[in-house]
């Protein structure tokens, strides 16, 4: 494969640098379908089949993998840039999501869809990974004042882009263009109903055979069916690559304190001004995060959504302990 090909498909010196002087010879490849049982690998002139000793659990769609030329094997996975993964009420271990994304379109519509909560979660998640999240509105031709959606979703995080579009318009591709281009990554994340897979066959330019099956939402509750059973790796028209994911009813958080810090920076920068160091921003004498609501310059809904995420992910996040050099991983006790 030529360097040029691999740099369209995402690769950079943080790959090849990873590269053991007997590796030359392999094939880096990019896990583009996880299935149960088998790897599907995008190349740059399509898709093979990837042979594999152990589980596919262990790889998520957009990891880098090195593969044997004559024998379609993996050798191994390459170290990750970025991952995004979620903690579910059934698993022991986190759920990968994405792997090696630039960009996390967080996709919500101009209904009853659209949740702070909800989308705040979804921010922790990119910033933890580190990501650059966008919200995408969609279904903009359904309401009559877009900018008030918009201005909602740009108050959730400082410098935080928000694009709003009608995800059938051929101008749709146009606006996310920005974080499309050759070799970048982007991810679709939200509810189900909300546009990602007329998203998807927008940014892709598929053909109507070829393009991914979408839903109607009911109307009564905007909620909206699954159409996208995988997690799938696509090439966009303008170059670069995009991953669609099924709909997620639920996101619990954990592992993303650093991530929540950011989304609430203006709490997080209070904090130290704070009379007792451990503050819960709750009751505490003294409290410069009440104060602030007090005086209205921070929302009261706002800290409420904070403790929230806060008190799930310290719940959620498992602590190291033992003695020193013979410490293990247990759970805090979960909330979810």
């Amino acid at each position: 494969m030529t360097p040029d090909l691999l740099a369209t498909l995402g690769w950079s010196a943080f790959f090849s640098d990873q590269l053991a002087p007997d590796e030359r010879a392999c094939a880096p490849v990019r896990v583009a379908v996880v299935h149960r049982s088998r790897l599907m690998g995008e190349t740059g002139d399509g898709q093979v089949r990837l042979g594999l000793d152990g589980s596919t659990m262990d790889y998520a769609v957009g990891d880098w993998v090195l593969m044997d030329p004559d024998t379609r094997m993996i050798r191994r996975r390459l170290d990750r840039k970025t991952l995004l993964r979620r903690r579910t009420e059934s698993a022991h271990i986190p759920q990968l999501i994405a792997a090696n994304v630039d960009t996390l379109f967080i996709v919500t519509s101009c209904n009853e869809d659209f949740s702070p909560a909800r989308l705040e979660r979804y921010l922790a998640l990119a910033n933890e990974a580190g990501a650059n999240p966008v919200i995408v509105l969609t279904k903009i031709d359904k309401v009559d004042d877009p900018e008030s959606w918009r201005a909602q979703a740009q108050a959730l995080q400082r410098g935080l882009s928000v694009v709003a579009l009608n995800a059938k318009a051929p101008d749709a591709a146009h606006a996310l263009a920005p974080w499309c281009g050759p070799g970048q990554t982007v991810a679709l994340v939200g509810s189900s109903g909300v546009g990602k897979s007329t998203l998807l066959n927008t940014l892709a330019d598929k053909p109507p055979e070829a393009a991914q099956a979408t839903g109607d939402i009911r109307e009564s509750d905007a909620k909206g069916r699954h159409t996208t059973t995988a997690r799938s790796l696509h090439g966009i028209a303008g170059g670069g690559w995009v991953i669609d994911t099924p709909g997620m009813r639920t996101l619990h958080v954990s592992e993303v304190a650093a991530g929540l810090d950011q989304l609430f920076a203006e709490i997080t920068e209070l904090a130290p001004e704070c009379r007792f160091r451990d503050c819960t921003h709750a009751h505490e004498p003294g409290c410069a995060v009440q104060a602030a609501v007090a005086a209205g310059t921070l929302s009261a809904a706002r800290l409420d959504r904070w403790r929230k995420l806060d008190e799930e992910n310290r719940a959620n996040t498992p602590i190291q302990t033992g003695p020193r050099g013979n410490r293990t991983t247990v759970p805090r006790g979960k909330r979810y």
